[in-house]
């Protein structure tokens, strides 16, 4: 019999759902303190993970998810960075 594979479960900070980590993105606070978004999952830093939608960002906008996943105050140029991010795949 061969080994089943754990699949990587994460939950949205905007839907509260969990997701299969390949179908989200992560946002990653450096251990410099830079905010940047992880498209490999590989870096290291504090992850939290949201899913491809505006309605995820923008709910995790509203309720501060993404400031209470990372530990940190989010300017809004990475929230606009999100948007961007997403559009251009919403737009694929």
């Amino acid at each position: 019999m061969g080994q089943v594979k754990k699949v990587p479960m994460r939950k949205c900070i905007g839907c509260q759902e969990m997701k299969n980590k390949k179908e989200m993105m992560r946002v990653l606070k450096t251990p410099e303190g830079e905010i940047v978004i992880d498209l490999t999952g590989r870096k290291n830093g504090r992850g939290a993970y949201l899913c491809f939608s505006k309605e995820c960002l923008e709910k995790s906008m509203k309720n501060k998810g993404l400031e209470r996943s990372l530990k940190t105050t989010i300017p809004a140029s990475v929230y606009e960075n999100l948007k961007e991010e997403i559009d251009q795949i919403e737009s694929k």
